[in-house]
């Protein structure tokens, strides 16, 4: 059996609350529910439970001494220029979180994962739109959404950990998403 998998951030209740009040304004907009929120740091696809295990083996073994750092969320725009397909929030910069996903990097890459070809660009999926050729009323919310919350700024959080996501497709919804293992930094134990 095969696993969909990749690496996360889930945010925390305090932030996602800070985000739910932003999540309206546009016609045609899926938005995420609040266990579906998170900064996505490495997507791996497809593995099989072999490599799985040795992704998991391989992210305790170079990542349990890293140390926490904070993050907050910053902006806002849209994936799909003409044709939007996504709404998110940005993550400020932080040279700590670069790091980080760096090092899952280069950890898929030594157990043999093809190298992610995607530049990291930190951010919270908040909704995806629909596929289908936008009309201007439309374009003009994803817009107005972009100008709304374009100074958007959440509270800083600390990051202690992070973990391996599976993410089961649906048909016409949202992914499903479940936290396969937990990697905190430091040693420390899962809560």
């Amino acid at each position: 059996m095969a696993l969909r998998l990749f690496a996360a951030l889930p945010l925390p209740d305090p932030i996602a609350a800070h985000i739910t009040p932003l999540q309206a304004g546009v016609i045609g907009a899926n938005w995420r529910r609040r266990e579906s929120l998170h900064v996505t740091l490495r997507f791996f696809g497809e593995l099989r439970e072999d490599i799985a295990r040795d992704l998991d083996e391989a992210l305790i073994e170079g990542l349990g001494a890293a140390a926490p750092f904070s993050i907050h969320l910053q902006g806002a725009g849209a994936f799909g220029r003409d044709d939007p397909h996504t709404l998110w929030l940005g993550v400020g910069e932080s040279p700590a979180l670069r790091k980080l996903a760096a090092d899952i990097e280069r950890i898929a890459r030594r157990i043999g994962l093809p190298a992610d070809t995607r530049k990291f660009s930190p951010h919270v999926t908040i909704a995806s739109l629909r596929r289908s050729p936008m009309g201007g009323g439309e374009l003009a919310q994803v817009h107005a959404f972009e100008a709304r919350c374009a100074l958007f700024a959440s509270p800083s959080w600390e990051i202690s950990g992070f973990g391996l996501f599976s993410s089961w497709l649906r048909r016409g919804e949202s992914s499903l998403y479940r936290l396969e293992a937990d990697y905190p930094f430091g040693g420390q134990t899962p809560a």
